[in-house]
């Protein structure tokens, strides 16, 4: 996989780079790979943006001045291309019940074979979308422990199964999470997502966060 470093001037200049239309990204290069090419985009938005790491393949390339290589992003890529529509658009970040973060934390929860490890694709004050391949059914109560950077203990939650995805959705299998939480539980998990995004933010999360 071809890494590429983007770094925008600001994170408004996000708009002129996606194309909503079909998902795809357009990345300026004087030397684009082939066609078929899978790429991995390092993007920076502006000096106060978040740093997200986008997966794709090139798709195509735009010649003459200012030409480069049009990348198609992959379906595991939506929640991190939302959560930079909104960062962009502004005020988003305000709404708590809109914010996903797309954040890959450690997390090991029951499953119906015993307990199982994986990881988050997203995760907000309301609820996660936890990576399965074998997602629990839609209702079923499940506990949850969430591994967070700099945390010294994991995030123990209990949750609803929301909704699944399976592999035949050409989606990201896996299952979204609502949390049963207590007041004192809800304002744990709200400091915790709050402490990630700044981090998120600033570029100081793990590498391994970003996948």
């Amino acid at each position: 996989m071809l890494r590429i470093v983007v770094r925008l001037t600001s994170p408004a200049e996000w708009i002129k780079v996606f194309d909503p239309r079909d998902g795809t990204v357009f990345v300026v290069s004087d030397e684009p790979p082939p066609v078929g090419t899978e790429v991995r985009v390092d993007l920076y938005c502006g000096d106060e943006g978040p740093r997200v790491i986008l997966r794709g393949e090139v798709i195509g390339h735009r010649s003459g001045g200012g030409g480069g290589l049009i990348a198609a992003l992959g379906a595991s890529e939506r929640e991190k291309v939302n959560y930079l529509n909104g960062f962009v658009r502004g005020g988003l970040l305000n709404l708590r019940e809109h914010r996903r973060l797309p954040v890959r934390l450690p997390v090991t929860y029951g499953g119906i074979k015993g307990p199982c490890e994986t990881h988050t694709r997203d995760i907000n004050e309301l609820g996660v979308f936890v990576l399965s391949d074998e997602p629990l059914p839609e209702d079923a109560e499940v506990h949850l422990l969430i591994t967070v950077p700099n945390r010294a203990q994991p995030l123990s939650v209990v949750g609803v199964v929301s909704h699944t995805v399976v592999p035949e959705d050409e989606d990201v299998p896996g299952m979204g999470i609502v949390f049963r939480l207590s007041d004192s539980e809800r304002a744990e998990v709200s400091e915790a997502v709050d402490t990630l995004e700044k981090a998120f933010l600033s570029g100081d999360l793990p590498e391994d966060t970003l996948a």
